[in-house]
């Protein structure tokens, strides 16, 4: 009887282990990363430049300004990441198992990324909300500012004050970011992998490094201009006669383009390509690490 039950929460775990590991992966490198994205948040609000805003940051609101939404950074990788690597596991898994156990070709595998990115940020998009209302609510006139003590009262207040629909303001431009960054994050990685591992013989930790800091590379410029949509749209506030500044994503896009140009999308781009390739490189370092330390434990 004790052996009938055995293969049951193994086939449990091994379902949700991607999940798991995927959300925990996310989670550290968040740790590490919160105070680079805090000023990529604030160059994109026009506050100056990543020397101007770090000493602004220090001299009016402190070193724990740096780690304000780190509430719902941590709740946005439980959420978003946890949903693409664990959905981007299980579709890989499938399309091997469709193709015969081959290995997958390139477009398929940025197939898959596509579909786990949209899966993560429909999933994420409430988080990733509250996260960009944090970080930007320290830059609004004090009459203005909501005072959001953490993640949660945040997706509290935007309920309560602009109901549950509120909850995916911005969503259209978060999940073709999302599509855009795994498929630039995949196709990009794993063809830097294959190079710098077999073509240039480097060693584990090197070809981590390398390939990470290319595929950071092109996922910044992947998915920069939706990030930048993103951002404006979730933290736009009506003005005195109850309009918004965009009527929408599209609508955004044109005015941004039309006062700034194309370089404007681009808007905190060393920064914005500073923090992802970390962000990238320990994301994959911890999976890696994670599931090093499950393998020693018997999990």
């Amino acid at each position: 009887m004790g052996d009938g039950k055995k293969p049951r929460p193994a086939g449990v775990w091994s379902t949700v282990r991607p999940f798991v590991n995927g959300g925990a992966s996310g989670m550290l490198a968040t740790c590490v990363i919160q105070p680079i994205d805090m000023v990529k948040v604030r160059i994109q609000l026009g506050q100056g430049s990543a020397a101007q805003v770090t000493k602004n940051m220090l001299k009016e609101e402190g070193l724990g300004a740096f780690y304000k939404g780190l509430s719902a950074g941590l709740l946005r990788q439980a959420t978003y990441t946890t949903a693409r690597l664990g959905s981007f596991k299980i579709l890989t898994a499938k399309a091997i198992e469709a193709n015969d156990g081959k290995p997958l070709p390139l477009y398929q595998k940025a197939l898959c990324g596509l579909t786990a990115g949209a899966i993560g940020a429909c999933v994420g998009s409430p988080a990733d909300l509250s996260l960009i209302r944090m970080q930007a609510d320290a830059t609004l006139p004090p009459a203005q500012r909501r005072n959001y003590k953490n993640a949660f009262h945040a997706l509290y207040r935007i309920v309560a004050d602009e109901g549950v629909l509120a909850l995916w303001k911005g969503a259209g431009p978060t999940v073709v970011r999302a599509m855009a960054l795994n498929m630039g994050m995949l196709a990009s990685y794993d063809q830097s992998v294959e190079f710098v591992r077999d073509s240039l013989g480097f060693s584990e930790g090197a070809t981590v490094l390398g390939a990470s800091t290319v595929s950071g590379f092109f996922v910044a410029a992947c998915s920069l201009p939706f990030d930048y949509i993103k951002t404006q749209i979730q933290k736009m506030q009506p003005d005195a006669e109850g309009k918004y500044p965009y009527a929408g994503s599209f609508d955004c896009a044109l005015k941004t383009l039309k006062s700034g140009g194309p370089l404007k999308f681009y808007t905190g781009f060393p920064v914005y390509c500073v923090r992802i390739a970390p962000h990238v490189m320990m994301t994959w370092i911890f999976l890696n690490q994670i599931e090093k330390l499950e393998k020693k434990i018997g999990l």
